[in-house]
């Protein structure tokens, strides 16, 4: 099986793509699709560009073209549940998009002639994510990141959780636009701005998904700020620290 990795940006998996051993390239759409294998398990990785517009269609070709059996979404988020902390790894239970709103004619958030608003991750790839960012806190954070920068964004106890994911095509950046998020979404944990729409194409083609954010800011005021310098410093060494633990343990099987 062939499994699809997208991260929205090249600063959130660029090591992936150093790692890759690459095969062949395919451009499309402005997009260029890397195939090779990592770790022995075949890939093809692709950066899909921000907003969910872009995450979808750099899906559905990774369905239609590849062929991929899965998909993995990597990446980061804004923390909207205040216990998060920066560098928390949050593998997404369902998705969903919080700027969905086709009222009165369908309920608000309700995704219109799907009759769901929300789309649930693979369990099995779930569960390995799980394992693979625990594994990766525990034995991976401190000898794959610098000392440095473990030390200077705290990153020395991160947590791994279980959550609900809202995409949505703003980047939040205020507790008001956080608290509107929550309140509309009780179960969110965090905001991002693809993966609902990457989860409602993988449901539509019945291909299985995951999806895994680490925490980049707070979705708050300096989420701008703490956004730029966790993805500089650290987005990219989490994204391959976590993938290349999963392709091992669910692609190799």
């Amino acid at each position: 099986m062939t499994i699809g990795i997208m991260s929205a940006m090249p600063e959130e998996a660029h090591r992936l793509a150093a790692e890759l051993r690459r095969e062949a390239e395919h451009v499309h759409g402005g997009r260029v699709y890397y195939t090779g294998e990592l770790d022995g398990v075949r890939v093809v990785l692709v950066f899909s560009r921000i907003g969910k517009v872009a995450a979808a269609a750099t899906a559905q070709h990774l369905i239609d073209i590849h062929r991929v059996g899965a998909i993995v979404f990597t990446g980061v988020a804004g923390a909207i549940d205040p216990t998060l902390r920066l560098g928390d790894i949050v593998v997404a239970d369902r998705l969903w998009q919080h700027d969905m709103d086709a009222s009165p004619i369908f309920p608000a958030l309700e995704i219109p002639l799907l009759g769901r608003s929300s789309f649930e991750a693979d369990r099995s790839i779930q569960a390995t994510l799980v394992r693979s960012a625990e594994e990766f806190v525990r034995a991976g954070l401190c000898s794959e990141l610098p000392v440095q920068v473990v030390r200077e964004l705290g990153l020395s106890t991160p947590r791994v959780l279980v959550g609900d994911v809202a995409s949505g095509d703003r980047f939040v950046s205020s507790q008001v636009e956080r608290r509107r998020v929550r309140q509309r979404i009780p179960g969110a944990v965090c905001v991002e701005m693809e993966g609902g729409a990457v989860a409602q194409v993988c449901h539509e083609q019945g291909v299985p998904l995951g999806v895994v954010r680490v925490i980049s800011d707070s979705a708050d005021e300096a989420a701008a700020s703490d956004f730029g310098r966790f993805v500089s410093d650290a987005a990219s060494r989490y994204g391959l620290g976590i993938v290349r633990r999963f392709v091992r343990a669910w692609g190799g099987g």
